[in-house]
């Protein structure tokens, strides 16, 4: 597949071509609230390095603890104790407090600073109960011959398997969320800078806008921009998931981190950085301050709850076991209570799958800004489309030019110079077209945009304005209209109209079969466009969409989402920009295209590859995920309900009883079968 970029300019001009439903509005209707899961409160700053060495330190700590401790009073067949075995388990153990439980301590404190404590901090409670219990026990037995029994073998054992555990839960995690390790592969470290015919190897981070990189064959583009000298073919499959070239000559555009094939290459640097369509995609993989889905704050809840409730457990148990069994047999129950209800597989349920979710549609060429479109996704009834650059190629032809009493090479030539600013596909076919039939180089000034219609401007003290039959109609302004299909503009000087011009574009290729797709699944196709109704229909008849709304305006594109939100589901798709109150009002927003103009979208997902395929197979995978979410809480929550009155005791009469590690098992094979659910979601 190649992918259509020069339909896209990477620039941000102040100036756009509203003649044909444009409106240059930045609205982001995301809530940036930082996303801060309580599972791993404090813990993320962990690296994996420091928590491997505390996992074995721990580890060969516990073996001898094992070995000379009886585990619940009872001398296993590899148990070996001796005089003083006692003080050397509590000296062990000690060590093994303070080296394997600081990462709990740690969690724990942090989710107390932001008073929500959860999961980490029952952890970090059943760990300090075993331990300064058993202390207590040894201090006891060994100077006032009181026996207490001590509980350092479930100590350490409970130590150890939640390290591991937790150890095990940060490579799944990474697994399931990092996608950007390899970006930063693709980059390279220096670009090729000219200066005054020069060459000048720089570092990509001191880089900036306009600059002219030369890109020799095999190499990594450092940035976006446009070719302004050169032809070579150029591997895009970081974008579209291709290995198919794509061939760049002088205008077109090319994107930081794809590969240079067998020419040479100067392109002027339009965006950098961050802005850059690589920063983009590593600032939507790493970024955690999109909202949270309904399911997921749902899970937050029950999570922090779940503490409390498992403190009152604890609680319950001491006090009723304690007359019961005695107060060594109860403190066992109330910290296989406190270690069995770490509600992890609750709280790692969604965000698991989500982060998984979201680097799979990065490398099949969707970035995800706002995860709250994978619920929308699931329950789409209409897909409400803009024509030009979404179902179109936004490649137009002037297919007729007509002036009136004018003279027709100063007519090409004002609307070249009105349009000069813009990007929008019309406008820049204007001013090719004015190129090619050599019209003269006209400057205009005081040039504004009429939101939704067209654009105006002075030349030589008089006002000229470039606009749609629409504006002619609301402004009374009588005309002749041009019979013949395509996107009409009419050139008017002082309210009279001089010229009028048509352009035709081209349906995509990915169109059809993107159109034939949504009706199978039942969503209903829009075509929404500020084209005029003939150009609309000869579109929509095409892709037999029967839904179609011609000349509209920006404004009119936000009634007509919320009139559709009405009766279902509504999804909107756009180029970002242009159709950017549209995309924030509907229930899932798509921009289609890279580079900075996107980044500011109010899109909830971007299309990075320009094939719309992509689309179904975007809400496809929003359905998988959202099933592999539903499983992950009914386990997270089934399995609570479930283990803390088992631990609690209930079935005691029963002669079925857990220890702390059983309970730490039972606990961390909870959590790796949500992370393994997780990773089960495949492209």
């Amino acid at each position: 597949m190649t992918m259509n970029h020069d339909h896209m300019n990477m620039t941000n001009k102040n100036t756009s071509h509203e003649h044909h439903d444009m409106s240059s509005m930045n609205h982001d209707h995301m809530d940036m609230s930082s996303h801060e899961h309580t599972s791993h409160a404090g813990m993320d700053s962990m690296d994996m390095s420091d928590m491997k060495r505390r996992f074995w330190w721990a580890f060969f700590l516990m073996l001898p603890i094992i070995i000379i401790t009886p585990f619940m009073g009872i001398h296993l067949p590899f148990t070996f104790t001796f005089p003083g075995s006692s003080w050397v388990s509590a000296l062990l153990s000690t060590l093994l407090y303070f080296i394997g439980s600081k990462p709990f301590w740690d969690g724990a404190r942090a989710e107390f600073r932001t008073k929500k404590p959860a999961m980490v901090s029952l952890i970090t409670v059943g760990l300090n109960v075993t331990f300064w219990y058993s202390i207590y026990a040894v201090l006891s037995t060994q100077l006032f011959h009181v026996h207490v029994m001590d509980f350092f073998w479930e100590f350490a054992t409970l130590n150890v398997i939640m390290l591991l555990g937790h150890r095990i839960e940060m490579s799944v995690t990474m697994q399931a969320g990092d996608a950007t390790a390899k970006l930063r592969e693709l980059m390279p470290n220096i670009a090729h800078v000219k200066h005054n015919d020069m060459l000048m190897d720089m570092p990509i981070d001191t880089l900036k806008s306009n600059m002219i990189v030369r890109v020799l064959a095999g190499e990594s583009f450092p940035a976006d921009g446009t070719v302004v000298e050169g032809v070579s073919q150029v591997d895009e499959s970081l974008m579209t998931g291709e290995s198919r070239l794509v061939e760049k000559k002088i205008g077109s555009q090319v994107v930081g981190g794809t590969i240079n094939g067998n020419g040479t290459l100067d392109v002027k640097l339009t965006t950098v950085g961050d802005d850059s369509f690589i920063g983009q995609l590593k600032e939507t993989l790493l970024s955690s301050q999109d909202k949270k889905s309904r399911a997921e704050t749902l899970a937050d809840k029950v999570a922090a709850w779940l503490f409390w409730v498992a403190l009152l457990f604890a609680i319950g148990s001491l006090l009723i076991w304690t007359p019961l069994r005695g107060l060594g047999f109860a403190v066992n129950i109330a910290a296989t209570v406190l270690v069995i209800a770490c509600p992890h597989a609750l709280g790692l349920a969604v965000p698991l799958v989500i982060n998984r979710t979201k680097a799979i549609a990065a490398q099949e060429g969707i970035l995800i800004k706002n995860r709250k479109a994978l619920v929308a996704a699931n329950h789409l009834k209409f897909a409400l489309m803009d024509k030009t650059g979404t179902l179109t190629t936004g490649k137009f032809t002037v297919q007729h030019f007509s002036v009136y009493d004018f003279d027709q090479s100063k007519a090409l030539g004002i609307m070249s110079a009105l349009d000069q600013q813009s990007t929008h596909p019309l406008a820049q076919s204007i001013v090719n077209y004015a190129k090619e039939q050599h019209a003269p180089k006209i400057q205009a000034s005081h040039v504004e945009n009429i939101a939704g219609y067209g654009v105006r401007g002075k030349i030589d003290d008089q006002l000229y304005t470039l606009a749609s039959a629409k504006y002619l109609k609301q402004n009374h302004i009588t005309f002749t209209p041009l019979q013949t299909e395509g996107s009409i503009s009419y050139l008017l000087e002082e309210g009279r109209v001089i010229a009028a011009i048509a352009q035709g574009d081209h349906l995509k290729e990915s169109a059809p079969a993107f159109i034939r797709t949504l009706l199978n699944q039942g969503i209903t196709p829009v075509m929404i466009t500020g084209d005029n109704e003939l150009a609309a229909k000869q579109i929509a008849d095409e892709l037999k969409i029967t839904d179609i709304h011609s000349q509209v305006s920006p404004q009119d594109k936000i009634n007509l989402v919320s009139e559709y939100q009405q009766h279902g589901t509504t999804m909107m798709i756009g180029d970002g920009i242009n159709d950017a109150p549209a995309l924030a009002q509907a229930n899932l927003s798509i921009a289609i295209g890279v580079g900075t103009e996107v980044a500011h979208a109010s899109a909830d997902a971007i299309l990075i590859a320009d094939q719309l395929s992509k689309i179904i197979d975007f809400i496809n995978l929003a359905k998988r995920s959202n099933t592999k979410q539903v499983q992950n809480l009914w386990w997270g929550a089934s399995y609570n309900i479930i283990a803390i009155p088992l631990a609690a005791g209930v079935l005691a009469f029963a002669g079925i009883m857990l220890n702390p590690m059983i309970a730490a098992l039972i606990m961390s094979l909870s959590t790796i079968i949500v992370a393994i659910n997780a990773l089960l979601l495949k492209h």
